[in-house]
């Protein structure tokens, strides 16, 4: 078994970075924000002036691209060497299905509590109650580790990803887990390389272009970067928390080790003009201790293990997979 546990123990975050360039040329298409579009911004350099950023992918896009790694959309199932970590999967019908995995509240999808299938919804409600008054208004704080305990059994991916239970008849929605895993692209010493072109329509140039008709010129703005860079932060801290014992710690450490190193390998194709390679090895910043992450083969192996000591012990659903059908509009 991987010995991450004994390496970071004590130690309150994890933190990696990872430089990346375009795979060919220099340009790159940041990502781009309603009423917004590309975060543009400065940040002090070491001689005192203004160094000009963007940023290329958002915590929120992150979390997502981190997630996806962990589904095999070939096969469409999970990846084969997390097979057995437990989630949720709902057919919504016509031979479709959705799972908390890739649903974008995970958990708290309308697609798991808003359905007429309680499956879901009523082993949360019984195990995450709270006490009430004479007037069926909760009382006290919640307990953050029941919780972690819930989710460990139906999606222990939730306890990296993080997860917020809004609805109120879930202990008034007040249950919420921060990511325990973040991460964020940004790139610095930015200049625009703005380009344009023009959408052709030979037959009728002058066409309605509301209806696709017409010739459409287009303007775009993509950047050059001295520096692209990837960085992830894993809060140690918040795992043990969750007092869920050395196999589950030991599980989530390895299971985000394993995202983060499939993501670099396989994941880094972020748009159609945003390529990247990683130019530089992973580097641990935090702690300074001599860890050094291991390779995707060796966390591969354990979380093999580790899952099944986790079953073991009793912390996953067995069957691993909850399935339910939404029922609703």
């Amino acid at each position: 078994m991987s010995h991450i546990l004994h390496d970071l123990a004590s130690h309150p975050r994890l933190l990696l970075e990872a430089h990346l360039r375009p795979v060919q040329g220099t340009r790159i298409q940041a990502t781009g924000f309603p009423n917004l579009g590309a975060a543009i911004y400065e940040a002090p350099d070491a001689d005192g002036g203004q160094t000009q950023m963007i940023l290329v992918e958002s915590a929120q896009s992150m979390a997502n691209r981190l997630e996806a790694v962990c589904w095999d959309q070939e096969q469409d199932a999970l990846a084969e060497v997390l097979r057995g970590m437990p989630y949720v999967q709902v057919s919504v019908g016509e031979g479709r299905t959705t799972n908390s995995i890739l649903e974008p509240h995970r958990l708290n999808s309308p697609y798991f509590l808003e359905s007429g299938d309680k499956t879901v919804f009523d082993k949360l409600q019984e195990r995450l109650a709270v006490a009430k008054d004479s007037k069926q208004q909760e009382l006290g704080a919640v307990n953050p580790a029941r919780l972690a305990r819930v989710l460990a059994e139906f999606d222990p991916n939730s306890l990296l990803h993080g997860v917020f239970f809004a609805k109120k008849d879930l202990a008034g929605g007040r249950y919420r887990l921060r990511r325990a895993l973040s991460s964020f692209i940004e790139a610095e010493g930015v200049k625009p390389a703005d380009s344009g072109g023009v959408k052709n329509d030979p037959i009728n140039p002058r066409g309605d272009t509301n209806k696709g008709f017409g010739n459409v010129p287009f303007h775009r703005t993509e950047y050059t970067a001295q520096r692209i860079t990837a960085y992830f932060n894993l809060d140690l801290a918040q795992i043990r928390s969750y007092g869920l014992g050395g196999s589950a710690e030991n599980f989530l450490m390895t299971l985000a080790l394993w995202k983060v190193r499939k993501f670099l390998e396989t994941g880094l194709r972020l748009r159609s003009a945003c390529d990247l390679d990683v130019c530089e090895g992973l580097a641990v910043t935090r702690p300074q201790n001599g860890f050094a992450v291991p390779t995707i083969q060796a966390l591969e192996t354990d979380l093999v293990t580790l899952i099944q000591a986790c079953r073991a012990e009793g912390l996953f659903a067995d069957p691993p997979v909850t399935t339910m059908t939404y029922k609703g509009k």
